[in-house]
């Protein structure tokens, strides 16, 4: 496969995921995190560094909105539940493991 080929094949990929995850309201973000280690926030991390490598600004809060499909605050509103005590210990549990770019990844 050539470089050009392979670059939409990944970007199609990456929509399929990002679209199957504006879909799945009912999956909250500790979930993905505590059991894959990273979540939509994540997502969006990733997208906006990669935004910033080619040069194109980008806040966070952009990011965020193309990959939930809507502002962070609105899906928080409408779809965030409160996390238990033990999906919060799941999530301090399985830090080591996150996600480099999350935020939540110490070294």
């Amino acid at each position: 496969m050539d470089d050009k080929t392979r670059t939409e094949v990944e970007a199609a990929a990456f929509r399929g995921l990002v679209e199957h995850l504006q879909r799945r309201t009912d999956v909250q973000n500790i979930d993905l995190m505590n059991l894959a280690g990273f979540c939509r926030n994540c997502l969006s991390k990733w997208y906006r560094a990669a935004a910033e490598e080619r040069g194109q600004e980008m806040s966070y809060d952009e990011a965020r909105e193309i990959v939930y499909g809507m502002t962070y605050d609105a899906w928080k509103r409408d779809f965030q539940k409160e996390a238990s005590p033990e999906q919060q210990q799941t999530f301090e549990d399985t830090k080591p493991l996150h996600a480099v770019i999350s935020g939540h990844h110490k070294g």
